[in-house]
């Protein structure tokens, strides 16, 4: 067995003396994991950095097998971040979460083509936080925990949509919600409309995405929590 494609790179672990496991990311192969012979050593560990662009072949003799990567550098996004902590927390933060969230050899090509733009950006748009908490949106509609905003889920109105169901991830407007407030989730405008946002209104959304990551990625038993980066990125992001 034997695919070539441009990928990401998501996460690296040791495997054996100088070997690492690595999960790339590909538009065809979804989130797929391989052997890189000398993984950790001096050549290969800079290319092997979450969040560079790779050109990977996989080779197996069978297809459930785990299999080995050839690697070659394409672009190294986590050099050019290094003087920019937020930045730095974003990326680390996008790579763990959907090295944590997708599915193994399951195809995502929305959410790869999304994640490829959300990376760049972090370098050239100053607003990146916002792309990143619509990102996590989009990651849960690839896994089926989509959030649906569109209209209340008590009375079909469009307009004054202020909070969600932690259970259904439906909005309800403020006027439905009058005397449940303390049983839903706070929806921030920014959900809702283009612009920026304020501290405040990042922590809300990404307080109401990890309740749906959570539910939909951690609930079952044994089951290993949210990766710690994103906790690192949630927090300089609610103080900046």
């Amino acid at each position: 067995m034997e695919w070539t494609a441009e990928g990401l790179v998501l996460a690296v672990r040791a495997h054996g003396e100088s070997a690492a496991i690595v999960d790339i990311f590909t538009a065809a192969q979804g989130r797929h994991a391989g052997v890189v012979r000398g993984g950790t050593g001096r050549r290969m560990a800079p290319v092997l950095m979450p969040g560079n662009q790779v050109a990977a072949v996989w080779r197996a003799r069978l297809d459930e097998h785990l299999g080995h990567f050839t690697i070659e550098p394409v672009q190294a996004r986590a050099a050019r971040l290094m003087a920019d902590r937020r930045a730095l927390a974003g990326l680390s933060a996008i790579c763990a979460l959907a090295a944590r969230a997708l599915p193994e050899r399951e195809p995502h090509p929305a959410l790869y083509a999304a994640t490829l733009t959300l990376l760049d950006a972090l370098a050239t748009v100053p607003d990146w936080p916002v792309l990143y908490l619509r990102w996590e949106c989009g990651l849960l509609a690839d896994l089926g925990f989509g959030l649906d905003l569109s209209a209340c889920a008590v009375t079909g109105a469009t307009e004054g949509l202020a909070w969600v169901s932690p259970r259904t991830g439906r909005a309800v407007t403020a006027e439905a919600a009058r005397g449940w407030e303390d049983r839903l989730l706070p929806l921030p405008q920014v959900l809702l409309h283009p612009g920026p946002a304020t501290p405040a209104d990042l922590a809300a959304g990404l307080r109401l995405t990890g309740h749906f990551l959570y539910k939909g990625v951690c609930a079952d038993p044994g089951a290993r929590p949210l990766p710690e980066a994103r906790a690192r990125l949630v927090d300089l992001l609610s103080r900046c």
